[in-house]
């Protein structure tokens, strides 16, 4: 890629050039265009120099910017295109361009369920039909997890569009633990994905606490009538720094040491369990980390699935609270 804009246009500016083959042009003609484009789009009046565009048409015919262009003097005067259809916007897609792309395809596929990114939706038709045409059909090496079945995502985009719009809804929602469902007023502000599943945050009032509502357990939605409480947006932006996961309930952030076997170690140390993990010690037998943070369901649940390789070391209340549930789920394998 050109290293900055201004060399962009300089590099268009001479292609321009040397592509109207209906005259002649010698390396003052061309410092006068480039000159000329930089003051248009860049307001810069103060000129380019010769050495620059001969350093320019040096870049362009070399491969380090995948250019090639076959630019020839003739009568050791005259600047032009030794082909005559040539052009630096008519370039070929290489392999390794037309690779990235597809990746880039099935990164923006993610956002097919809002209406909103229709436009997403088209470009990215358009670029799958042009890498298609470009190259044989091959396998994607990236696969995303996706669950298109999960209940709520069909309300992804009307939940989008009342934040975008700082509106207010009347939000129809029964969680894992009520037996009936409760109609309120609720104030949205953002939209979270966590291991497949989507969550919304906001406020019902003034004053109610900042609510993390699961999305497939939201049964109807509805526009509200209150104003939209733009003021209380901000209580969600560091909302989840304290935790692993999405359960946020009030309570401090504690400081974990967890023991990590060394067969699990790497893995531990390449992937933190939290931003906060901060490595303490380390031996033949494996790591010592601490990370500090609110102890939830995810936070046992992450544990957890280390089995054998992770130990909670300290404090005592998460130590006893792991070693009570595998001592319960030992004794689920065990009953008849």
């Amino acid at each position: 890629m050109p290293a900055n804009r201004n060399a962009l246009i300089r590099y268009k500016t001479i292609d321009a050039c040397l592509r109207r083959r209906h005259r002649k042009w010698t390396l003052d003609d061309l410092v006068e265009s480039c000159s000329e484009a930089l003051y248009e789009y860049e307001g810069i009046d103060k000129g380019v120099s010769k050495r620059t565009i001969q350093l320019d048409i040096q870049q362009m015919r070399s491969d380090k910017l995948g250019y090639n262009a076959p630019i020839i003097v003739e009568e050791k005067k005259y600047y032009t295109y030794e082909d005559p259809e040539y052009s630096i916007t008519n370039i070929p897609l290489t392999d390794k361009d037309l690779g990235r792309l597809s990746e880039v395809v099935n990164i923006l596929k993610q956002f097919k369920g809002f209406s909103h990114f229709s436009e997403v939706d088209s470009m990215v038709q358009k670029l799958e039909d042009k890498v298609y045409a470009a190259r044989n059909h091959t396998e994607p090496v990236i696969d995303f997890e996706k669950n298109e079945n999960l209940k709520g995502l069909e309300l992804l985009d009307r939940l989008y569009e009342a934040i975008i719009k700082k509106e207010s809804l009347e939000i129809t929602y029964q969680s894992f633990r009520a037996k009936t469902a409760n109609t309120f007023t609720f104030h949205p502000y953002l939209l979270k994905e966590y291991r497949n599943r989507w969550f919304l945050l906001g406020v019902k009032d003034e004053t109610s606490p900042v609510l993390n509502l699961a999305i497939d357990r939201i049964q109807e939605i509805e526009d509200g009538t209150m104003p939209y409480l733009l003021e209380r947006k901000n209580e969600v932006r560091h909302f989840f720094k304290d935790v692993i996961g999405v359960t946020v309930d009030r309570v401090k952030p504690l400081n974990i040491h967890l023991f990590v076997a060394k067969n699990n170690a790497p893995y531990v140390l390449t992937k933190p369990l939290h931003h906060s993990q901060k490595l303490i010690s380390e031996d033949e037998n494996g790591i010592v980390i601490e990370i500090n943070v609110k102890p939830n369901y995810e936070l046992e649940r992450e544990i957890l699935g280390f089995g054998e390789s992770m130990q909670v070391l300290k404090p005592e209340n998460i130590k006893k609270r792991i070693n009570y549930r595998l001592k319960k789920s030992i004794e689920a394998y065990e009953s008849p």
